[in-house]
């Protein structure tokens, strides 16, 4: 079993930036990969970005690409997403989760993650 919390949300003005944070614990060592999703009113989980244990690989929706960063601290079972350039469209619910996929490239969807927070509000006003 592998906890995941989600903290750092907030309300933000349009342009300026907030940090997540996920911290992880449990049953953490074959969870290689740990996501962050979000989720609009009546809509689906959407993919945001991902970091591999090794912080080899990095994955960002093209939606956010250039304006968040993904990190990690495995000593601290810490993963952070900081968001700069924030929008009103960023508004939404972010959660963290974790992956036990082995598969080269990182997973992008929310049946390949295996274990979620309770996700944090982010709320971006014009």
């Amino acid at each position: 079993q592998v906890q995941v919390v989600e903290s750092g949300g907030g309300l933000v003005q349009a342009g300026n930036s907030l940090r997540l944070s996920c911290v992880t614990s449990g049953r953490t060592l074959n969870y290689f990969t740990t996501g962050w999703f979000r989720q609009y009113p009546g809509k689906e989980r959407e993919f945001v970005a991902a970091i591999r244990w090794s912080s080899n690989r990095i994955v960002y929706a093209d939606s956010v690409k250039g304006r968040f960063t993904i990190s990690r601290d495995n000593a601290k079972n810490m993963v952070y997403l900081q968001m700069n350039s924030l929008k009103p469209d960023d508004t939404a619910v972010y959660y963290c989760a974790v992956s036990g996929s082995v598969a080269a490239s990182l997973p992008l969807t929310t049946g390949q993650y295996n274990y979620w927070g309770q996700g944090t509000q982010v709320t971006v006003s014009s």
